[in-house]
């Protein structure tokens, strides 16, 4: 799979938020699969002000606490051009302005294409990945390309110095 390098400009993102780990995921005990699951029963994006017309949902991990191996907040969301009027329940987190690599799943059944892309990406050396990961804020972005769960795409970009 392979990767190009973008600059993107801050987006605020208004959604969910929940603590986890790699670790945690990948031995069942994990956070995201209900966290989604959450978003959608409780009709989160539905309850979003000030949404970006159209805009896709955002999948974002931040506030890590070291790099691949600590916690982080993994955040789901949907764009928004300000932050005001906030519901309770919901949060604010604005992806920072940097530079990112910018990596496309292959096409296929959800949620394979997503940890399939990922154990690509933690398999990536730095002279691989042509950057060091800034471990700032990753995200995942699912829009059109991802409404068949049984045959959607999406794109990953990580923070990189």
């Amino acid at each position: 799979m392979t990767h190009s390098f973008t600059q993107k400009a801050d987006i605020k993102i208004v959604g969910i938020s929940v603590r986890t780990s790699n670790g945690a995921e990948m031995k069942g005990s994990g956070k995201i699969g209900a966290h989604w699951q959450k978003f959608f029963s409780d009709g989160v994006m539905q309850k979003i002000p000030n949404q970006i017309a159209e805009g896709p949902i955002y999948a974002i991990y931040t506030d890590y606490e070291s790099d691949v191996n600590g916690e982080y907040s993994f955040v789901l969301g949907k764009e928004v051009s300000s932050f005001d009027n906030l519901p309770d329940g919901l949060i604010s987190k604005v992806l920072p302005a940097s530079r990112y690599a910018a990596f496309t799943s292959k096409q296929g059944q959800m949620p394979n294409v997503v940890i399939e892309l990922w154990q690509h990406i933690w398999g990536l050396s730095p002279a691989d990945l042509g950057a060091e990961r800034a471990y700032e804020a990753d995200f995942e972005v699912y829009d059109q390309r991802s409404a068949d769960p049984q045959n959607c795409q999406v794109d990953v970009f990580l923070s990189v110095r």
